[in-house]
């Protein structure tokens, strides 16, 4: 239950996320186009990808749906500035960078105020310092001592790049790549919907097109980054559809076959190892409990964050990881991670020169292997399970993952 609520959590706020963008369109055009940008939000495999995930991006994605509803839209019937704005500063407390999005809409909604002044005052100060000191007690709570996360974000990600040590893309990756995987089969759809769009979507098209410019300044790069962007596009799929007379039929089900098979790939199968892992792990520590067993000690030999760890183990073992703490200006800094796969038997012996000292079980991709069979010959290692992960190995990662363990 401790896995699955924070998923139900997301797909609750999620679904009504959508019901929000249906709302909005229905009260802007003929319901027909709302009934057609609700099916393109539905049938988009990204957002079956990511909607249920508990990650800031789908969080930020959620908020800024809700808020765009109240957002004051020409002829939105909706729009209420208190409610939208509190939605930004959380989406923004949540994840700082949801700022990009909506800074050109809140510019153009400051433009378009008839009493700029009051909007300022009455508004934007009270809600973005309250929901600010709210956010900020909560981490000094937790932290134990004065702490501004949403400055540390900014801080380390974007003016000191430490993002760029996780990977690095060219600066056109979000427009010859991401974006159009983001979108997937909905591209023609996207398209020819801005062709037809009203002049009131416009700032919808600026802020989309804003926010793409922007990221694709920064090193690091992620499909999920503009994930808070893609229900602005389903409006334009939604009028491209509603538009379509002749073959509408037959392009909605293209529509959604096209999206329906790499949703359930990735969805159900695509790099499942990882978490099929740690339900493996579970068991054993159930198993191991009611043995009166010593305590498992697991260590992870996988590239770093590969997996979910106490989230989805309750139960008491004893975890650890390769870690790969991001360079804050060591000289000759080196990751931990980095160190065990320059040279994998060099690392295990420094790190564990006595039996008394090794883990219980051990947990890497099918790669590593015969790269260690040496050690785990020599130390008693038997293969207790392989686990399927991928179709599609890369690099350190494998297509499958195997449990070790200690006789």
């Amino acid at each position: 239950m401790m896995i699955w609520l924070p998923r139900i959590v997301q797909a609750l706020l999620a679904s009504l996320a959508d019901i929000k963008l249906y709302s909005l369109v229905q009260t802007l055009e003929h319901p027909d186009v709302a009934k057609w940008t609700l099916f393109c939000q539905l049938c988009s495999w990204f957002t079956w990808f990511c909607c249920t995930r508990t990650m800031t991006n789908t969080t930020e994605t959620t908020l800024t749906t809700l808020a765009l509803f109240y957002y004051p839209l020409p002829g939105s019937k909706t729009h209420c500035s208190k409610k939208y704005l509190t939605l930004v500063a959380l989406a923004v407390i949540v994840r700082p960078t949801a700022l990009i999005v909506w800074l050109p809409l809140l510019v153009y909604h400051f433009w378009q105020e008839n009493n700029k002044l009051r909007l300022i005052t009455h508004h934007c100060i009270p809600i973005g310092a309250l929901i600010l000191l709210i956010s900020t007690l909560i981490d000094c709570l937790f932290y134990g001592k004065w702490t501004l996360v949403q400055y540390n974000f900014l801080k380390f990600n974007v003016l000191h790049g430490v993002a760029e040590f996780y990977g690095s893309h060219p600066w056109h990756w979000y427009i010859t790549q991401g974006f159009a995987v983001v979108i997937g089969p909905h591209l023609p759809f996207f398209l020819h919907g801005c062709t037809l769009a009203s002049k009131r979507y416009r700032i919808l098209l600026i802020a989309l097109v804003w926010t793409v410019m922007v990221y694709s300044l920064l090193a690091h790069k992620e499909f999920r980054f503009i994930y808070p962007v893609l229900p602005f596009c389903m409006v334009f799929c939604g009028i491209s559809l509603a538009n379509l007379k002749t073959w509408r039929r037959a392009a909605a089900y293209g529509l959604l076959v096209t999206n329906l098979v790499p949703a359930l790939y990735t969805g159900l199968i695509h790099q499942r190892g990882t978490l099929d892992v740690m339900s493996h792990l579970q068991r054993l520590c159930d198993i191991n409990s009611v043995s009166n067993s010593p305590q498992l000690d697991v260590l992870f030999l996988m590239p770093c964050h590969s997996t979910p760890f106490y989230s989805h183990v309750h139960c008491p073992m004893r975890m650890r990881f390769l870690e790969c703490p991001p360079d804050l200006g060591e000289e000759d800094y080196t990751d931990e991670a980095k160190l065990f796969f320059d040279d994998p038997l060099h690392w295990l012996r420094i790190s564990f020169p006595y039996k008394s000292s090794l883990p219980t079980h051990l947990v890497m991709f099918d790669v590593l292997e015969k790269k260690i069979s040496v050690f785990l010959e020599g130390n008693n290692f038997m293969r207790r399970a392989e686990i399927f992960h991928t179709h599609f190995p890369e690099g350190r990662v494998g297509g499958g993952i195997f449990i070790y363990e200690r006789r």
